[in-house]
């Protein structure tokens, strides 16, 4: 049997180590044991890296996402898993209900609706939660238009409504009259184009996307910049802009230097001309058009133009305009009232980061270092970038640097991303946990406590040195010994365990056990395979609800006779009360069992348990009750073979 653990154990050494995701999943999944959702999510990014395409992956980054309040990261990954794995309801399903709590109702309508062709009741019920306002709404509007209502407001919702339900004709019809009631309205191009591009009308879409990308409202023009193809327009496709929106003077102005470049003077005379009588006010195309026109010999028809570049405001244009007529130049002192450099970068990044344009942000958030090195919001905001980019070595720097900040706000979150990543970067890493637990069957305090000093490596094993205490506070003895209990040792010792794969471990290790209640100091030989699995939710989730929860362990101990012991703890129950006290009430199943057959090594139990933790007690604490019927499943002649025990003890655990 223990060459036959052993084989299996090195077979699933060998499988793992074939993984390249295996060691940053086996730190984030340790991590999400802990409770430490920083780490947790920088591992699972990390194993992104590696296997892009993992579903499994992207399923539990958007549940960690979900832990921390972090909505929107969560339906992004929730997404690549469901494109990933589409069989996946579940995945589906939370993708959906997502969509619709981020204001995303048009995905969510069309995932509920596929999934709930597939008889799932919950879907039917969302879908029509969704569908059945939408067309109530596309139908108030259409009779408030068909009775004379026709505003802005009316077509506007009406396309809005419509867009939402899939019925995109509709859509396009009503934003496209929206648009012509108010043309200022930009942004409403961009939705006019946006649903073009749904309906396979590229050319009318691209039309209303370049319109909208050039002058007019900031935040339209960078959405409609996002949904434009990835290189520069074509002279067609600006002229199609044009005659969809022939007054946009910035689109206009573009098209015409593109001429110019192009080597078609004529043709952008003509732009220039049309912007001048558009825009009288705009001199940079006045002093073009005057350039153009002197050139030809028409130093008649420039001199207007010119004049009215001589009789503005701008003193580098005038200037240029009399360096060309050779009349003298003049030099004038105004005061520079723009705003600093740094502002305008990081501006540029802030608009970046909201895009998703994250490298860019990079080069914006340099920009503005350099402009003003000690500004400490530009370092924090690097910082995140670094870290959005798995670049966290660097990150960790401009966290360090960003937490020395006079502002308690920018220092109190530098501080706090700053302890997340060194917990993931550190070669060393402390965990200890106790567990102290007071039985009623054998009227004894039992303790169990761990420190363990790990070393970071590259390889997907983990080197470690441990001090473990094991005892209680007298020694009880019968004919059912509390050996499970109880080893009345501290053992110290050195090991190497396996970073978890698919949150499954093993570990092995060998020293000594000194006991303190005979002195004798026995070598001392463990090792073992572990794997936990829970569903629904925890002790610190947001909300209550149903959970369940299984640990099974496989450990081999030298002093137990080298016996191989075996551990089934699992736990099914409802998670209640407010986050401020939140308990646990749950069921028990215990089983344990071992290769020598040793009779106190045989046994299950059952019964009920409490579990509770309270929002002042840090996030790894908590207390057990557990009220226990247990048997042995080997009886013995001199001892009852059932028994009941009441247990109540405190887990605690923390790293450094």
């Amino acid at each position: 049997m223990r060459l036959a653990v052993l084989f299996a154990a090195c077979g699933l050494a060998f499988a793992q180590s074939q993984d390249p995701a295996y060691e940053p999943l086996s730190r984030a999944y340790e991590a999400l044991r802990a409770k430490d959702y920083d780490a947790a999510v920088a591992g699972f990014l990390r194993g992104l890296e590696a296997a892009p395409g993992r579903a499994s992956i992207h399923k539990d980054l958007a549940y960690t996402y979900l832990k921390i309040g972090e909505n929107i990261l969560a339906r992004r990954h929730f997404e690549a898993a469901m494109n990933a794995d589409p069989a996946d309801a579940q995945v589906a399903m939370e993708y959906a209900f997502l969509c619709y709590e981020t204001k995303e109702q048009a995905q969510a309508r069309r995932i509920f609706d596929r999934i709930r062709k597939t008889g799932n009741p919950v879907a039917e019920q969302a879908f029509q939660n969704i569908d059945r306002p939408l067309a109530r709404g596309i139908e108030r509007w259409q009779q408030a238009i068909a009775m004379g209502s026709h505003t802005f407001s009316s077509h506007f919702e009406l396309a809005g409504l419509a867009e939402q339900r899939d019925e995109l004709e509709l859509a396009a019809e009503h934003y496209e009259k929206a648009w012509r009631l108010l043309p200022d309205r930009r942004s409403v191009l961009v939705d006019l184009g946006r649903v073009w591009k749904a309906l396979h009308r590229v050319e009318s879409a691209n039309a209303a996307l370049l319109a909208a990308s050039r002058g007019g409202e900031p935040r339209a023009a960078e959405m409609a910049r996002a949904l434009l193809p990835d290189r520069y327009p074509y002279v067609s496709e600006f002229r199609s802009a044009l005659a969809f929106d022939p007054n946009c003077v910035e689109l206009r102005r573009e098209l015409a230097y593109l001429l110019l470049k192009m080597e078609q003077p004529a043709e952008a005379e003509v732009e220039f001309l049309a912007i001048t009588r558009i825009a009288p006010e705009d001199l940079l195309s006045a002093t073009q058009l005057g350039f153009l026109l002197y050139g030809r010999g028409e130093r008649t028809a420039a001199m207007p133009y010119f004049e009215r570049v001589l009789a503005g405001d701008d003193d580098e244009l005038a200037n240029r305009v009399r360096a060309v007529l050779r009349m003298p130049q003049v030099l004038k002192s105004r005061p520079d009232s723009r705003d600093p450099p740094s502002n305008d970068a990081k501006l540029m990044a802030e608009r970046s980061i909201k895009a998703g344009y994250l490298k860019d942000a990079l080069k914006y958030l340099q920009i503005a270092h350099e402009a003003d090195p000690g500004d400490f919001q530009v370092m924090l905001r690097l910082g995140w970038t670094y870290n959005l980019l798995h670049q966290d070595q660097t990150a960790f720097q401009w966290f360090n640097l960003a937490r020395k900040s006079p502002d308690t706000q920018i220092a109190s979150e530098a501080d706090h991303a700053w302890r997340g990543l060194r917990q993931d970067l550190r070669q060393f890493r402390t965990t200890v946990w106790l567990y102290p637990i007071f039985s009623t069957r054998w009227h004894d305090v039992f303790s169990y406590a761990q420190a363990k000093m790990e070393m970071r490596t590259d390889l997907p094993l983990v080197p470690y040195a441990s001090v473990r205490f094991v005892g209680d506070t007298r020694v009880t003895m019968n004919s059912y010994s509390p050996a499970y209990l109880s080893e009345s040792s501290v053992i110290v010792a050195a090991g190497v365990r396996s970073v978890p794969w698919h949150r499954v471990s093993f570990w092995v290790e060998g020293g000594w056990a000194i006991s303190y209640v005979t002195g004798h100091v026995l070598p001392d030989y463990r090792g073992g395979v572990s794997t936990t699995r829970g569903v629904g939710h925890t002790i610190t989730a947001e909300s209550g609800g149903w959970f369940a929860d299984t640990a099974v362990d496989g450990l081999f101990v030298s002093r137990f006779g080298n016996d191989f012991l075996f551990y089934d703890q699992s736990r099914v129950g409802y998670t209640a009360g407010p986050k401020g006290l939140r308990t646990q009430f749950y069921w028990n199943v215990n089983l344990t069992m071992d290769v020598r057959s040793q009779d106190w090594a045989k046994f299950g139990e059952t019964g009920p348990g409490i579990r509770f933790h309270h929002s002042s007690m840090p996030p790894s604490m908590f207390f057990t009750v557990n009220a226990l019927r247990g048997m042995y499943l080997l009886h013995n002649a001199n001892a009852r073979p059932a028994f009941n025990d009441f247990r109540a003890g405190v887990w605690y655990a923390f790293s450094y």
